[in-house]
């Protein structure tokens, strides 16, 4: 019996095989897939072709202008797009034509009201002494006049006396239901220690928003470039509440600010206040200002710091120094004052008497039912803007009498630049951003020591001092142990140094690999993850194992 052949009537058919797909579908799925290819292809070639492009414009730009020339130009191109727009050259076109486009701020775009209150307010200021500089002592050897003229140009408040609208000062009224000495922020910080700082390569404030129109237009009265953030944490604007009564607020606050006193082609030149403080005293409704002041604390020997670039990068070297200006100040004249007086069918009265003396308002006296003393909402609000500040920090002589009264140690710490406000410098500001205001070293601070900073210039001051020779002694003793820029040390209350630690050395043991650390007192712990907060806590136990047995029973 023959086999059947496939195909043949009859014959039995093998099971079907799976058809080719349709060589339509299959070109377009290739096509799409060649399509996807050469467009990411050419996306980098674009991208290579774009950074070629770049690099050029570049370096061309640099043939052309030279390095100090592109600085310039690089300070003004915002964008980085390597060209000048209109609105990137408007600083350069105020500079040489002296003009100044209207203000454009929040505040100027409200309606004029011929009825609301106005104040005037006068700047006082007094330019920083020179000689307070600690480059002054070799006569600022090293130092480019150039590179301080700025501070040296800088000899008058630039308006001296300033009209405002009492409606301007609205920001400083409280949140509802704010308490008596509850602070709250104005202009809250932006920055921290996680976050970084702020480009040092800027001259010209960014354009201020909001709450920030009212406080860049008073420091304005200083200087034409003030900056309301500062490069560095904490920045911005704190508040609290230190009177309440019917129908007005005290307010107290504390600024952060500071101002670029260079403009092209000079390298940047800033100039940080310690800080602003002052007060206020506004009606509820911001329609009536009764008292204002604004000014930088000057009972320190320094409260100024000052950076400035050698350089046309944001890496270019950077001196450092600080000094004293005696008076930054605001105040106002008086109350505010309507702007036109109205009768009671809302007609405009003659504001001069027949004889031509101007009309004399008389205010009511306010009764005040709660109050916070000044010193107390101070406090408070340094403890908002560094939180390392819920120890106790005694003035220097002070705290070795407590620590006599109290027969504890004394953790001092001693520092070219303040701690607690902003003309401290770097490792001052590293420190009482982290491991000073960690709980862990807060908690053994308050349980087992009396703390203190001092600075150098006030200690050396001390030790010169020939009517105290016990605090002479407690001066000499720590000048002794100082090393530059920042020391801690753990003392007796004699003044005695137990132990002690630069700065600079802390910060570089604590950036080491744990193994790479010879110096058994200084070993990290497995009970904190920071390490810096570990090694600081090394150093206070340190402290006490050596110091505790000499305390007089």
């Amino acid at each position: 019996m023959g086999r059947a052949r496939p195909g043949q009537p009859g014959s039995p058919s093998p099971p079907a095989a799976q058809p080719p797909a349709p060589p339509r579908r299959r070109a377009r799925s290739l096509a799409l897939l060649g399509a996807l290819l050469a467009a990411a292809a050419a996306v980098r070639v674009c991208a290579r072709h774009a950074e070629a492009q770049a690099a050029a414009r570049q370096e061309s730009a640099l043939k052309t202008l030279g390095t100090d020339g592109l600085f310039l130009f690089s300070s003004l191109d915002t964008d980085g797009d390597m060209y000048i727009s209109p609105e990137e050259f408007k600083p350069i076109a105020e500079k040489l034509t002296g003009s100044t486009p209207a203000a454009s701020y929040e505040e100027e775009e409200l309606p004029p009201d011929p009825s609301e209150e106005t104040l005037t307010i006068e700047a006082r200021f007094q330019p920083l002494l020179p000689e307070t500089m600690t480059k002054s002592k070799d006569g600022f050897l090293g130092v480019s006049r150039l590179a301080l003229s700025g501070l040296r140009n800088w000899t008058a408040a630039a308006s001296p006396s300033a009209v405002f609208s009492a409606r301007h000062f609205q920001p400083f009224l409280p949140p509802p239901g704010q308490e008596l000495g509850e602070p709250w922020w104005i202009i809250p910080s932006e920055l921290s220690v996680f976050t970084g700082y702020l480009s040092n390569n800027r001259f010209y404030p960014p354009p201020p928003k909001g709450k920030e129109v009212i406080i860049h237009r008073l420091l304005s009265m200083f200087h034409p470039r003030p900056f309301v953030k500062t490069r560095f944490a904490p920045q911005g604007a704190v508040a609290c509440l230190t009177a309440i009564s019917d129908f007005y607020y005290t307010v107290m606050f504390r600024i952060h600010a500071e101002f670029q006193l260079s403009e092209p082609p000079d390298f940047p030149f800033w100039f940080s206040p310690g800080q602003f403080t002052g007060h206020i005293i506004l009606s509820k409704d911001a329609t009536h200002v009764r008292d204002f002041r604004l000014f930088v604390p000057n009972h320190r020997s320094l409260n100024v710091d000052m950076e400035w670039l050698y350089g046309a990068s944001e890496s270019s070297n950077m001196e450092v120094d600080i000094g004293y200006i005696p008076q930054m100040e605001l105040e106002a004249m008086g109350p505010s004052v309507p702007s036109v007086i109205l009768d009671e069918d809302g007609s405009v009265i003659d504001s001069h008497l027949p004889s031509g003396e101007s009309l004399q308002f008389v205010f009511e006296e306010i009764k005040w039912q709660q109050e916070l003393s000044w010193e107390e909402a101070a406090r408070r609000l340094e403890v908002a803007m560094y939180p390392f500040k819920k120890v106790s920090y005694l003035p220097f002589t002070e705290a070795f009498d407590r620590a006599k009264a109290e027969n504890k140690l004394v953790h001092s710490i001693l520092l070219w630049g303040a701690l607690d406000d902003q003309s401290c410098h770097c490792s001052g500001r590293t420190l009482r951003e982290t491991v000073l205001e960690s709980s862990p070293i807060l908690t053994l601070l308050n349980e087992s020591f009396i703390s203190t900073w001092s600075l150098v210039k006030e200690l050396e001051e001390l030790q010169n001092n020939q009517e105290n020779p016990s605090h002479q002694k407690l001066a000499g003793l720590h000048l002794e142990k100082y090393s530059f820029p920042v020391e801690m040390m753990i003392c007796l209350p004699n003044g005695t140094v137990v132990h002690h630690i630069n700065a600079n050395y802390f910060l570089d043991i604590t950036s080491m690999k744990p193994e790479e650390v010879e110096s058994h007192l200084f070993s990290f712990s497995s009970t904190f993850e920071d390490p810096s907060t570990a090694t600081y806590m090394q150093f206070l136990k340190e402290g006490l194992r050596r110091g505790l047995p000499l305390l007089q029973p």
